[in-house]
């Protein structure tokens, strides 16, 4: 069966590469483990031989036909939208794995990490340019680098060359290591701050802030100001901490 393109779909075939993934899950007797877009089973098939239930959500119809019939059981089949299924049908303490299309990467991530029943462990396989924007250091943070370490422990993974994957993406990918932090619950405030601080990456974080958050660029002065930090400063070189003050500063003033 042909990938399809419009759903990005792309076979990891390294037997190596798929054995790592699977020891990174860290399973342990009664696991549960969800797959994300499980595909012909490459993965699926070193799941369902551990000692995890494994639930399979696959989009593609036929796709998820052939799984509930090919590959060994115990083995769920979900045929659905993962950014549609429900996480809390899953036991606490689940764990989610897969292979995932790089245009919905940042969704995916989100729903991970954002869930009010959050996974104990997330690995995923993601384009290596948003693995490493993930995982980036102060002075290359993002938006998705600055929430997902807020919302998670991060580690990197092995790298999956193009030539490992039928057919072969443009890109490499690499494994991401997600730990949600249990204590970090849902926070709209901290999301508005930092989406409002990188609403204009390139200029001064004074001038940004301001834009992002409708308030006078002297206003978004003094806030950074009281939260120690420099308004002269960018975006992308302000840690999880700083963000942290300055949400509960802005919290406090406006």
């Amino acid at each position: 069966m042909d990938a399809k393109k419009s759903l990005g779909q792309h076979w990891l075939n390294d037997t190596a590469a798929l054995r790592r993934i699977k020891e990174l899950l860290e399973i342990k007797p009664g696991d549960t483990v969800l797959e994300i877009g499980a595909g012909k089973g490459a993965l699926t098939r070193y799941l369902a031989e551990s000692s995890a239930s494994v639930v399979a959500v696959e989009y593609d119809g036929e796709l998820a036909k052939r799984l509930a019939n090919d590959v060994p059981k115990p083995l769920e089949v979900v045929n659905a939208d993962f950014l549609e299924f429900d996480l809390e049908s899953l036991p606490e303490g689940y764990k989610i794995v897969g292979n995932i299309p790089y245009y919905i990467t940042g969704k995916i991530v989100k729903k991970c990490l954002c869930a009010r029943n959050k996974p104990s462990l997330v690995v995923l396989l993601v384009q290596k340019e948003v693995a490493e924007r993930i995982a980036a250091p102060v002075g290359k943070l993002s938006i998705l680098g600055v929430l997902s370490q807020f919302y998670a422990e991060i580690a990197l993974g092995p790298v999956a060359t193009a030539d490992k994957f039928s057919p072969a993406p443009k890109v490499d990918s690499q494994v991401v290591v997600l730990k949600p932090r249990p204590e970090v619950q849902i926070d709209k405030d901290f999301e508005k701050i930092v989406r409002a601080g990188f609403s204009a990456k390139r200029k001064k974080l004074k001038t940004a802030l301001a834009g992002g958050l409708g308030i006078d660029k002297t206003a978004a002065e003094k806030l950074l100001q009281k939260s120690q930090i420099d308004p002269n400063n960018r975006a992308q070189n302000l840690s999880v901490a700083d963000w942290r003050r300055l949400t509960q500063t802005v919290n406090f003033v406006i």
